[in-house]
């Protein structure tokens, strides 16, 4: 009897965890889902290419953003994005970067919902950014 009470539990903690990682998993793609509606990712030359005719923004920490950032770039954090998305342009693509493309994915999707539809994302990050870049 005792054994059966401990494989019961065991499963039951095992078919916990597996939903746990199912319900992640479910949420990636939905993220995923809506970054790719919202923004096109873009590589490097296609980046660096279009920049002089687009919104650049670092969505860093300002912080991040003194000790080096992409040469033309404006600092909007994530966490201020909110407050100043107002200040972009309807009618000129943005390009949105960070340090991978995490918080340029929920930049996109929340700018989307405000109505911005030229969205693009570097795909790299500006972790492998080679371009020209400056410190404040």
């Amino acid at each position: 009897m005792e054994m059966a009470a401990a494989i019961s539990t065991t499963g039951l903690y095992t078919i916990v965890l597996l939903i746990i990682v199912v319900g992640w998993l479910l949420w990636r793609l939905y993220t995923l889902y809506q970054r790719n509606q919202a923004a096109k990712l873009i590589d490097e030359e296609t980046f660096r290419q279009g920049m002089r005719k687009a919104q650049v923004i670092d969505v860093r920490e300002k912080k991040d953003f003194d000790a080096g950032h992409i040469l033309g770039a404006r600092s909007i954090p994530y966490s201020t994005l909110r407050a100043y998305y107002q200040q972009l342009r309807k009618d000129l693509p943005i390009y949105l970067y960070d340090q991978g493309k995490e918080m340029s994915s929920r930049s996109a999707i929340f700018l989307k919902k405000k109505g911005y539809t030229q969205l693009f994302i570097l795909k790299t990050g500006y972790a492998r950014w080679d371009g020209k870049t400056k410190q404040s």
